[in-house]
């Protein structure tokens, strides 16, 4: 196969629209822009959004709430479900592994829901009070990764 020979399928390529060349062109005159009209004037510009005069939906939405652009998204994963898992050290890779994690975002974050019956390490990047209060009473370990990614 030779690439210069590469040619795209029957009729998906169209010849460009030349307008503006005349009566010759079966485009004359007003030049596909009809006739009198908002368009049809020189130095029309259609300005994004226009709706012909409508208030444009844009504009017709309601503004509400607020987003914060610097909202961080974290991965979550409650205690009761590290409890089933197999192993006693969890991180966000092993996490990721297993199946738990889809995406990292911008860190794990272990909340407390659930019970903890064993002595387990958890090393995230965020924890809640009551997810360190059952690791601790359970005789495990809760390790913050800083922000300078230690």
């Amino acid at each position: 196969m030779n690439l210069s020979g590469l040619k795209p399928p029957a009729g998906q390529t169209k010849p460009r629209k030349r307008i503006g060349r005349g009566m010759g062109s079966g485009r004359g005159k007003t030049s596909t822009r009809g006739h009198k009209g908002q368009r049809a004037g020189t130095g029309f510009s259609l300005s994004r959004g226009f709706e012909g005069g409508q208030m444009p939906i844009h504009r017709r939405l309601p503004k509400r709430g607020f987003t914060n652009i610097f909202k961080r998204q974290f991965a979550i994963v409650n205690l009761g479900r590290l409890e089933k898992l197999a192993g006693d050290s969890f991180d966000a890779g092993r996490l990721i592994e297993l199946g738990v994690v889809k995406k990292l975002g911008d860190g794990l974050k272990v909340l407390g829901a659930g019970q903890l019956t064993r002595k387990i390490t958890v090393v995230a990047h965020q924890f809640s009070k009551s997810a360190i209060e059952k690791i601790r009473k359970a005789g495990g370990t809760a390790q913050v990764i800083g922000a300078s990614g230690e």
